[in-house]
């Protein structure tokens, strides 16, 4: 690993294939409802950022693993950064769906 790969994100499609293969995991898009409106990543559940207090209504335990992704990555580094703060024990940070190369809708 490199250098720079320090600065580089996650990738996505990694980390959805991980999403699909954990058990009880919840896959959360923090992008606005206009945003995911225009296109989702399948089985996705939208809570956006600005309402991210409301993500028990995703996920209604702390330690459900939780896969988040927003347009490019930075909503979604937020996101998580705020459900570890309200007690959320296994959140990770997919990235952005600009660079997702699977199925939307």
């Amino acid at each position: 690993m490199g250098f720079f790969n320090l600065f580089k994100g996650s990738d996505i499609n990694q980390v959805i294939q991980e999403y699909q293969q954990t058990p009880g995991a919840v896959l959360l898009d923090v992008r606005t409802p206009q945003e995911y409106a225009e296109g989702h990543i399948p089985g996705s559940k939208n809570v956006p950022l600005a309402s991210i207090g409301q993500a028990h209504s995703a996920a209604d335990r702390k330690d459900a693993p939780l896969f988040v992704y927003c347009h490019s990555g930075g909503r979604s580094r937020q996101a998580v950064d705020l459900l570890k703060n309200m007690g959320y024990t296994n959140v990770k940070n997919a990235g952005g769906i600009a660079s997702y190369r699977g199925k939307v809708e």
